[in-house]
């Protein structure tokens, strides 16, 4: 690495409020009640919190039936499908939910449009717990578009009462434009009342894109099944960082990715404790890399 590298610090990063009050919530429900606290799936994607949890005696399960019966189980910040939380009553489990509250919104408004007798498209990543949750409050009028070429192919049955809706931890420009994409394949599509893209998730991005086109290198901090960490090293990339890497800690570091820089971009995803950021600046500034 040459000498004098600045660092430029993406501002605001890491913890959201949503994250923040889900782990909390663990905590909390710790404190009350002792451990085991069960958790299904990860609270927030991030690892260094869910071992922090774990050693403080929650236990994090893939689904309810590895909870005992009458058992306290915290359902995670992305949300859970109707039949979860109808699972959980038929097992006597004392539930508590972590749910972001804007994720919260999308499944009311999922709820409202199924009621209307709207078709619902979901733009979304398949498989995420997000998408999972949301897409079980009105299956059978949700149909899950990825990308522009989705929406390029989608075939649905009813396009005169058509809306779109959206995973909260998305692209900005992505999302807007496969929404392009589908207004133009259907020209009735209406979009929601407000944005589902998390404000949190739009103001990093906007930070990333703000500093990535000074940045020879942008370090991610984010695990690596975390949607909004991700999308911050595509977007770095998009708004003309030279190179863009995600690491969950200082650990998975390179020296070889700064050899020939002059200026390090760092930021961290929604669900990153701060922690994480200054073990980077650390690793950083012992290598003379100065933050300004």
């Amino acid at each position: 690495m040459t000498h004098g590298k600045k660092v430029l610090l993406a501002a605001p990063r890491g913890y959201c409020a949503g994250v923040d009050r889900a782990v909390v919530t663990v905590e909390k429900a710790l404190e009350l009640y002792g451990p085991p606290v069960y958790v299904r799936k990860q609270i927030v994607h991030n690892k260094f919190v869910v071992h922090a949890l774990e050693e403080r005696g929650a236990i994090f399960v893939e689904e309810l039936d590895e909870v005992p019966e009458g058992a306290t189980v915290v359902f995670s910040a992305h949300g859970v499908a109707p039949v979860v939380h109808e699972e959980a009553a038929a097992r006597s489990l004392k539930t508590i939910d972590a749910t972001c509250p804007l994720v919260t919104k999308v499944h009311s408004e999922a709820k409202r449009f199924a009621h209307e007798g709207y078709q619902i498209l979901l733009v979304g990543h398949e498989g995420h717990e997000e998408v999972v949750g949301t897409m079980g409050e009105a299956p059978d009028v949700m149909t899950l578009v990825e990308d522009i070429d989705g929406a390029e192919a989608l075939d649905v049955p009813n396009t005169d009462k058509l809306v779109w809706l959206s995973q909260t931890t998305l692209s900005v420009d992505e999302t807007l434009a496969t929404v392009g994409a589908l207004k133009e394949r259907f020209p009735h599509l209406i979009s929601p009342p407000s944005d589902d893209i998390c404000y949190a998730t739009q103001n990093r991005q906007a930070a990333v894109k703000d500093i990535a086109e000074r940045c020879d290198v942008l370090i991610v901090v984010g695990s690596g099944n975390s949607s909004n960490s991700v999308r911050l090293v595509e977007v770095a990339l998009d708004a003309g960082a030279k190179s863009a890497y995600r690491v969950d800690s200082a650990d998975e570091l390179d020296e070889a990715w700064f050899d020939g820089c002059t200026t390090v971009g760092v930021t961290s995803g929604a669900s990153v404790p701060e922690i994480l950021v200054d073990d980077v600046l650390r690793w950083l500034s012992d290598r003379d890399c100065a933050a300004t």
